[in-house]
Protein backbone atom coordinates (compact mmCIF):
# COMPACT_ATOMS: atom_id res chain seq x y z
CA UNK A 1 0.00 0.00 0.00
CA UNK A 2 2.83 2.41 0.85
CA UNK A 3 4.48 1.75 -2.54
CA UNK A 4 1.21 2.54 -4.31
CA UNK A 5 0.92 5.80 -2.36
CA UNK A 6 4.46 6.87 -3.35
CA UNK A 7 3.73 6.05 -6.99
CA UNK A 8 0.56 8.15 -6.77
CA UNK A 9 2.51 11.15 -5.44
CA UNK A 10 5.07 10.87 -8.25
CA UNK A 11 2.37 10.65 -10.91
CA UNK A 12 0.47 13.58 -9.39
CA UNK A 13 3.61 15.72 -9.47
CA UNK A 14 4.27 14.77 -13.08
CA UNK A 15 0.73 15.70 -14.11
CA UNK A 16 1.01 19.06 -12.34
CA UNK A 17 4.31 19.77 -14.12
CA UNK A 18 2.74 18.86 -17.46
CA UNK A 19 0.00 21.43 -16.85
CA UNK A 20 2.61 24.12 -17.39
CA UNK A 21 3.79 25.03 -20.83
CA UNK A 22 7.56 24.34 -20.84
CA UNK A 23 10.00 27.20 -21.35
CA UNK A 24 11.82 27.25 -24.67
CA UNK A 25 14.27 29.81 -23.26
CA UNK A 26 15.86 27.38 -20.80
CA UNK A 27 16.87 25.06 -23.66
CA UNK A 28 20.24 25.87 -25.24
CA UNK A 29 19.40 27.26 -28.66
CA UNK A 30 21.70 29.26 -30.93
CA UNK A 31 20.55 32.72 -32.00
CA UNK A 32 19.73 33.08 -35.68
CA UNK A 33 21.84 35.83 -37.29
CA UNK A 34 20.24 38.01 -39.92
CA UNK A 35 18.72 41.42 -40.47
CA UNK A 36 19.19 44.54 -38.40
CA UNK A 37 16.81 45.69 -35.67
CA UNK A 38 13.97 47.77 -37.13
CA UNK A 39 12.85 50.92 -35.24
CA UNK A 40 9.06 51.30 -35.25
CA UNK A 41 6.27 53.46 -33.82
CA UNK A 42 4.13 51.85 -31.12
CA UNK A 43 0.94 52.39 -33.17
CA UNK A 44 2.13 50.72 -36.39
CA UNK A 45 1.14 47.15 -37.33
CA UNK A 46 3.69 44.47 -36.54
CA UNK A 47 5.43 42.25 -39.04
CA UNK A 48 4.97 38.49 -38.85
CA UNK A 49 6.81 36.70 -36.00
CA UNK A 50 7.94 40.01 -34.51
CA UNK A 51 7.74 41.79 -31.18
CA UNK A 52 7.77 45.54 -30.59
CA UNK A 53 9.54 46.92 -27.52
CA UNK A 54 8.95 50.57 -26.62
CA UNK A 55 10.85 52.38 -23.86
CA UNK A 56 8.23 54.34 -21.94
CA UNK A 57 9.94 55.74 -18.84
CA UNK A 58 12.61 54.88 -16.24
CA UNK A 59 12.31 51.06 -16.30
CA UNK A 60 8.89 50.75 -17.92
CA UNK A 61 8.68 49.10 -21.34
CA UNK A 62 5.74 48.19 -23.54
CA UNK A 63 5.90 44.82 -25.28
CA UNK A 64 3.50 44.20 -28.18
CA UNK A 65 2.89 40.98 -30.07
CA UNK A 66 1.76 40.38 -33.63
CA UNK A 67 -1.57 39.11 -32.30
CA UNK A 68 -2.22 42.23 -30.22
CA UNK A 69 -1.13 41.21 -26.72
CA UNK A 70 0.45 43.99 -24.64
CA UNK A 71 2.59 43.91 -21.51
CA UNK A 72 4.03 46.77 -19.44
CA UNK A 73 7.04 46.21 -17.18
CA UNK A 74 7.69 47.95 -13.85
CA UNK A 75 4.24 49.50 -14.15
CA UNK A 76 3.74 52.71 -12.13
CA UNK A 77 0.15 53.44 -13.14
CA UNK A 78 0.94 56.11 -15.72
CA UNK A 79 2.36 55.48 -19.18
CA UNK A 80 1.07 58.55 -21.04
CA UNK A 81 -2.21 59.73 -22.60
CA UNK A 82 -2.65 56.69 -24.89
CA UNK A 83 -5.87 54.74 -24.40
CA UNK A 84 -4.48 51.34 -23.48
CA UNK A 85 -5.45 48.58 -21.07
CA UNK A 86 -2.50 46.17 -21.13
CA UNK A 87 -3.04 42.44 -20.87
CA UNK A 88 -0.18 42.04 -18.40
CA UNK A 89 1.67 44.33 -16.01
CA UNK A 90 4.73 43.41 -13.98
CA UNK A 91 5.86 45.35 -10.92
CA UNK A 92 8.72 45.47 -8.43
CA UNK A 93 8.50 47.56 -5.28
CA UNK A 94 12.10 48.28 -4.29
CA UNK A 95 11.14 51.92 -5.02
CA UNK A 96 7.87 53.69 -5.79
CA UNK A 97 9.00 54.33 -9.36
CA UNK A 98 8.64 50.62 -10.17
CA UNK A 99 5.08 49.83 -9.06
CA UNK A 100 1.71 51.20 -8.05
CA UNK A 101 -0.55 50.08 -5.19
CA UNK A 102 -3.58 51.03 -7.31
CA UNK A 103 -3.36 49.38 -10.75
CA UNK A 104 -6.39 49.61 -13.01
CA UNK A 105 -8.66 46.68 -12.04
CA UNK A 106 -9.45 46.23 -15.74
CA UNK A 107 -5.92 44.87 -16.32
CA UNK A 108 -6.36 41.09 -16.45
CA UNK A 109 -2.93 39.98 -15.20
CA UNK A 110 -1.22 42.03 -12.48
CA UNK A 111 2.05 40.37 -11.50
CA UNK A 112 3.78 41.49 -8.30
CA UNK A 113 7.48 40.73 -8.37
CA UNK A 114 8.16 40.86 -4.64
CA UNK A 115 7.73 37.95 -2.27
CA UNK A 116 9.27 36.71 0.97
CA UNK A 117 11.51 33.80 1.87
CA UNK A 118 8.49 31.81 3.05
CA UNK A 119 6.09 33.04 0.37
CA UNK A 120 7.85 33.53 -2.97
CA UNK A 121 5.98 34.58 -6.07
CA UNK A 122 5.64 31.93 -8.76
CA UNK A 123 4.26 33.49 -11.93
CA UNK A 124 3.79 31.35 -15.02
CA UNK A 125 1.15 33.10 -17.13
CA UNK A 126 0.47 31.36 -20.43
CA UNK A 127 -1.47 33.59 -22.83
CA UNK A 128 -0.91 31.34 -25.82
CA UNK A 129 1.07 33.80 -27.89
CA UNK A 130 3.09 34.90 -24.87
CA UNK A 131 4.39 33.15 -21.77
CA UNK A 132 5.38 35.35 -18.80
CA UNK A 133 7.36 33.89 -15.89
CA UNK A 134 9.52 35.20 -13.06
CA UNK A 135 12.76 34.33 -11.29
CA UNK A 136 13.35 35.83 -7.85
CA UNK A 137 16.46 37.70 -6.74
CA UNK A 138 17.11 39.38 -3.39
CA UNK A 139 17.19 43.10 -2.65
CA UNK A 140 18.99 45.25 -0.12
CA UNK A 141 16.92 46.65 2.71
CA UNK A 142 19.08 49.02 4.73
CA UNK A 143 21.96 46.91 6.06
CA UNK A 144 20.02 43.65 5.70
CA UNK A 145 18.85 41.44 2.86
CA UNK A 146 15.27 41.12 1.65
CA UNK A 147 14.95 37.59 0.32
CA UNK A 148 12.94 37.34 -2.92
CA UNK A 149 12.41 41.11 -2.99
CA UNK A 150 12.82 41.41 -6.77
CA UNK A 151 11.75 39.44 -9.82
CA UNK A 152 13.41 39.08 -13.18
CA UNK A 153 10.51 38.67 -15.61
CA UNK A 154 10.97 36.66 -18.81
CA UNK A 155 8.62 37.08 -21.76
CA UNK A 156 8.66 34.20 -24.24
CA UNK A 157 7.05 35.25 -27.51
CA UNK A 158 7.63 34.74 -31.25
CA UNK A 159 10.47 32.35 -30.44
CA UNK A 160 12.29 35.13 -28.56
CA UNK A 161 13.34 35.20 -24.91
CA UNK A 162 13.02 38.75 -23.58
CA UNK A 163 14.15 39.51 -20.03
CA UNK A 164 13.61 42.50 -17.74
CA UNK A 165 16.05 42.40 -14.82
CA UNK A 166 13.95 44.68 -12.61
CA UNK A 167 15.66 46.29 -9.61
CA UNK A 168 18.58 43.86 -9.57
CA UNK A 169 20.79 44.22 -6.49
CA UNK A 170 23.19 41.26 -6.83
CA UNK A 171 24.79 39.10 -9.48
CA UNK A 172 22.51 36.13 -10.15
CA UNK A 173 23.63 32.78 -8.81
CA UNK A 174 24.35 29.82 -11.09
CA UNK A 175 20.94 28.44 -10.19
CA UNK A 176 19.24 31.72 -11.09
CA UNK A 177 21.11 31.94 -14.40
CA UNK A 178 19.92 28.41 -15.19
CA UNK A 179 16.32 29.25 -14.29
CA UNK A 180 16.41 32.38 -16.45
CA UNK A 181 17.83 30.54 -19.46
CA UNK A 182 18.66 32.19 -22.77
CA UNK A 183 17.86 35.89 -23.14
CA UNK A 184 17.87 37.23 -26.68
CA UNK A 185 16.90 40.71 -25.49
CA UNK A 186 17.48 42.03 -21.98
CA UNK A 187 16.54 45.32 -20.31
CA UNK A 188 19.11 46.17 -17.63
CA UNK A 189 19.31 48.91 -14.99
CA UNK A 190 22.65 50.70 -15.43
CA UNK A 191 22.54 53.45 -12.78
CA UNK A 192 25.32 51.73 -10.84
CA UNK A 193 24.10 52.81 -7.40
CA UNK A 194 20.51 52.11 -6.43
CA UNK A 195 20.66 48.81 -8.30
CA UNK A 196 23.70 46.70 -9.19
CA UNK A 197 27.08 48.46 -9.46
CA UNK A 198 28.13 48.90 -13.09
CA UNK A 199 31.13 46.49 -13.14
CA UNK A 200 28.98 43.70 -11.74
CA UNK A 201 26.12 44.51 -14.11
CA UNK A 202 28.54 44.45 -17.06
CA UNK A 203 29.89 41.08 -15.91
CA UNK A 204 26.31 39.79 -15.60
CA UNK A 205 25.43 40.96 -19.11
CA UNK A 206 28.61 39.45 -20.51
CA UNK A 207 27.51 36.12 -19.07
CA UNK A 208 24.01 36.41 -20.56
CA UNK A 209 25.60 37.24 -23.93
CA UNK A 210 22.24 38.53 -25.16
CA UNK A 211 21.93 39.65 -28.76
CA UNK A 212 20.41 42.97 -27.65
CA UNK A 213 20.93 44.83 -24.36
CA UNK A 214 18.66 47.82 -23.73
CA UNK A 215 19.92 50.15 -20.95
CA UNK A 216 17.30 51.53 -18.54
CA UNK A 217 17.24 53.31 -15.19
CA UNK A 218 20.24 55.45 -16.13
CA UNK A 219 19.54 58.76 -14.31
CA UNK A 220 21.32 60.98 -16.82
CA UNK A 221 23.67 60.84 -19.79
CA UNK A 222 26.91 60.67 -17.82
CA UNK A 223 25.81 57.45 -16.11
CA UNK A 224 24.73 55.99 -19.43
CA UNK A 225 28.03 56.94 -21.08
CA UNK A 226 30.06 55.23 -18.33
CA UNK A 227 28.05 52.06 -18.85
CA UNK A 228 28.50 52.18 -22.63
CA UNK A 229 32.25 52.68 -22.23
CA UNK A 230 32.40 49.56 -20.09
CA UNK A 231 30.45 47.52 -22.66
CA UNK A 232 32.06 48.64 -25.92
CA UNK A 233 34.90 46.10 -25.90
CA UNK A 234 32.56 43.10 -26.15
CA UNK A 235 29.36 44.65 -27.52
CA UNK A 236 28.54 46.85 -30.48
CA UNK A 237 26.95 50.16 -29.43
CA UNK A 238 23.95 51.45 -31.40
CA UNK A 239 22.30 54.78 -30.62
CA UNK A 240 19.05 54.45 -32.53
CA UNK A 241 17.59 57.82 -31.48
CA UNK A 242 14.22 56.06 -31.47
CA UNK A 243 11.93 55.04 -28.64
CA UNK A 244 10.84 51.67 -30.08
CA UNK A 245 12.22 48.72 -31.96
CA UNK A 246 10.68 45.80 -33.77
CA UNK A 247 12.65 42.57 -33.45
CA UNK A 248 12.36 38.94 -34.50
CA UNK A 249 14.59 35.88 -34.43
CA UNK A 250 15.54 36.70 -38.01
CA UNK A 251 16.58 40.26 -37.22
CA UNK A 252 18.80 39.66 -34.20
CA UNK A 253 22.22 41.24 -34.84
CA UNK A 254 25.18 38.97 -35.54
CA UNK A 255 27.23 40.62 -32.79
CA UNK A 256 25.90 41.24 -29.25
CA UNK A 257 24.69 44.84 -29.27
CA UNK A 258 23.80 47.52 -26.75
CA UNK A 259 20.85 49.40 -28.23
CA UNK A 260 20.13 52.79 -26.66
CA UNK A 261 16.43 53.70 -26.81
CA UNK A 262 15.04 57.08 -25.78
CA UNK A 263 12.19 56.96 -23.22
CA UNK A 264 8.89 58.52 -24.26
CA UNK A 265 5.39 58.29 -22.84
CA UNK A 266 2.81 56.57 -25.04
CA UNK A 267 0.42 58.72 -27.04
CA UNK A 268 -1.90 58.10 -29.94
Amino acid sequence: MRILFVVFLILAGAVQAQDRRPSHCIALVENTPGLQVIPASFTEPLNEYSVRISYVDHSMFLLQTEGGLTALTDFTGYFGPAALVPDVITMNNAHSSHWTPFPDPAIPHQLEGWGTEDYPQDHHVDLGEMLVRNIHTDTRSGSSRRVNGNSIFVFEVAGLCIGHLGHLHHEPTNEQFAAIGRLDVVMAAVDGGLTLDQPTMIRTLQRFRSSIVIPMHWFGRSTLERFLAGMEEDFAIVRSGDTSLEVSLRSLPDRPTVLVLEPRFLSE
